[in-house]
């Protein structure tokens, strides 16, 4: 029996199916950014200006921005580390270490976060250790760099592994063949190979690392000014009926979704230019 090529589907169905997809699109994506930019702009541009110029809103807009420095270099180190091991290496417990990847994706960030509790809080295993020694983990800056931490570790692998797995050993043995050393190969051989791949991870990486909510709502201890990410701080503002500050925060985050997503497709667009190449 011969496929049905779906260009000789009628054209009514093509309409309709068109119009139904954009209507989607319509309704649970671009609405909300709209109703968020409008309620943002709703009493003028000053406002706007000042509410995410406040003192709190800058703190909490200058947190974001640090875990996210600190979270996406270390899981884009340990991801190409991972994904170099699996890929390129067989061992026993492969299969586990590939399984526990998905770990964070599998349980809540809410249990993400309760598990940080559970070992650095002043209950917690490490507590006593951690207050004798004037240590603050949790409710501080360094619990919500570890949760995100977690919550984003698996971006980077998730993306590079059947990427390596797919470009295969023989080119990098090849240059180990003729006298390149392992730093040698990974710079010249391997880096070349997987740097779309490598750059959409990051991506997505950043970008959840700046939206992240759940595991850093439980370690943060939602400390004004201190511990709120913009994430928490909308949440704050909104709390506290401000609908204006809240939005124009949440414009912002917007905006930084947006600039993700731009340069996701750009780099979608490098990546199949590069496979029909």
């Amino acid at each position: 029996m011969k496929n049905r090529n779906f260009n000789q589907e009628p054209s009514w169905l093509k309409s309709i199916l068109v119009v139904l997809s954009l209507g989607f699109l319509a309704i649970f994506l671009l609405l909300p950014l709209v109703a968020v930019f409008s309620q943002a702009l709703e009493k003028g541009w000053r406002l706007y200006i000042d509410s995410i110029t406040e003192p709190d809103a800058l703190s909490a807009i200058k947190l974001t921005l640090l875990v996210a420095l600190v979270c996406v270099p270390l899981n884009t180190i340990f991801g190409v580390m991972l994904a170099w091991s699996i890929a390129k290496f067989d061992f026993k417990g492969k299969s586990i270490l590939t399984t526990l990847i998905e770990l964070p994706f599998a349980i809540s960030p809410v249990i993400a976060g309760l598990i940080f509790i559970l070992l650095f809080g002043s209950a917690g295993w490490f507590g006593s250790w951690l207050v004798e020694s004037n240590i603050k983990i949790v409710f501080a800056v360094p619990g919500i760099i570890l949760a995100t931490a977690f919550i984003t570790f698996p971006f980077v692998a998730r993306e590079l592994i059947p990427l390596m797995q797919e470009q295969g050993k023989d080119d990098e043995e090849a240059a180990l063949t003729l006298g390149a050393n392992g730093w040698q190969t990974f710079w010249r051989i391997t880096l070349p190979n997987i740097k779309w791949g490598l750059l959409y991870g990051v991506i997505l990486t950043n970008a959840r690392a700046m939206g992240e909510f759940g595991a850093v709502a439980v370690v943060s201890g939602h400390i004004r000014g201190v511990t709120t990410t913009i994430p928490l701080q909308i949440e704050i503002l909104y709390g506290e009926y401000l609908f204006s500050a809240a939005f124009a925060l949440a414009s912002l985050l917007a905006l930084l979704a947006l600039l993700t997503l731009a340069l996701k497709s750009i780099i979608e667009r490098f990546i199949s230019r590069s496979h029909t190449i």
